[in-house]
């Protein structure tokens, strides 16, 4: 019987036991590391420390390990229960709607959604939102979230549609560089074919979220989930009342925001203004 790899307990966490299915199925299969590196098209330096769960099974190599082992959709299911134990347990529900919607649509007045979040703007949220946490939990919050926006770049991706209060523009999270290519980021996604983003204005004044989140995920049967969210708690709500009314909300936000190329020119200035770092003098 193949041994769990040293230190990984599968009874402890999703990610220990990635690391020791990882493990078990290169060895039944004869494969070093070497030779897998080979296949899947990723360093052996990181199949190694996927294995000892020292690093996150960053999308997609879930998938191409699934497809080296001919092991079905068993490496992605496992990665779907590590992205979960990185994630408040309140926003568990609104990640499986995510992922098989069909529209998305946000509104958030003062911080970037995270499927917008470039992973030097999530590293800085989630250091000032967790005092004292390690690297390495840091790392695994990261690649959640990361691993959260692969749903924009599969094959058949959501319309999805984002209205950000420009506190979101001007709030320098991690400094001068850290938003200046976030802010790029927003720039390529401001109206595609599959995204629209659209500022909402200082000068449009008061909005039924001043300070908080409010998703749409609409599935492929049409159905929509609203996904509330505070400072401080999240909600779901489904009930045909309460959906009608989030729904109202939030065009009515889409008729007080700019349009996106108003949006676009926006951006472009407010990144300007976040001057890169000058090199100390010599």
């Amino acid at each position: 019987m193949t041994q769990p790899t040293r230190g990984l307990d599968p009874a402890r966490s999703a990610r220990d036991l990635y690391g020791v299915e990882l493990r078990r199925q290169r060895q039944l299969t004869g494969l070093s590391l070497d030779r897998l590196s080979d296949i899947v098209n990723y360093s052996k330096t990181h199949l190694h420390g996927v294995e000892t769960g020292e690093r996150l099974p960053l999308p997609p190599i879930s998938e191409k390990l699934d497809a080296a082992f001919g092991t079905g959709e068993l490496f992605q299911g496992l990665w779907g229960a590590v992205k979960r134990e990185h994630t408040p347990r309140r926003f568990d529900q609104c990640l499986e709607l995510e992922a098989r919607a069909a529209r998305i649509q946000e509104f958030s007045a003062s911080v970037i959604p995270g499927l917008l979040q470039t992973p030097a703007y999530m590293r800085t949220l989630f250091t000032k939102g967790h005092p004292g946490i390690g690297s390495k939990e840091i790392d695994g919050l990261v690649g959640a979230r990361l691993g959260r926006q692969e749903v924009l770049r599969n094959d058949s991706p959501p319309d999805a549609w984002w209205i950000l209060g420009e506190a979101t523009l001007r709030q320098a999270v991690g400094g001068p560089e850290v938003m200046r290519e976030q802010l790029a980021a927003l720039l390529s996604l401001v109206e595609t074919r599959h995204t629209t983003i659209q500022v909402l204005p200082f000068e449009a004044g008061a909005c039924t979220l001043m300070s908080g989140t409010l998703i749409l995920l609409t599935l492929p049967d049409n159905s929509t989930t609203v996904y509330q969210e505070g400072p401080r708690n999240g909600e779901i709500f489904d009930d045909r009342e309460t959906v009608m009314q989030r729904v109202r909300e939030y065009d009515r936000m889409k008729a007080s925001a700019l349009p996106p190329e108003e949006s676009w020119a926006l951006i472009k200035a407010t990144m300007e203004t976040y001057e890169p770092c000058e090199p100390p003098q010599t």
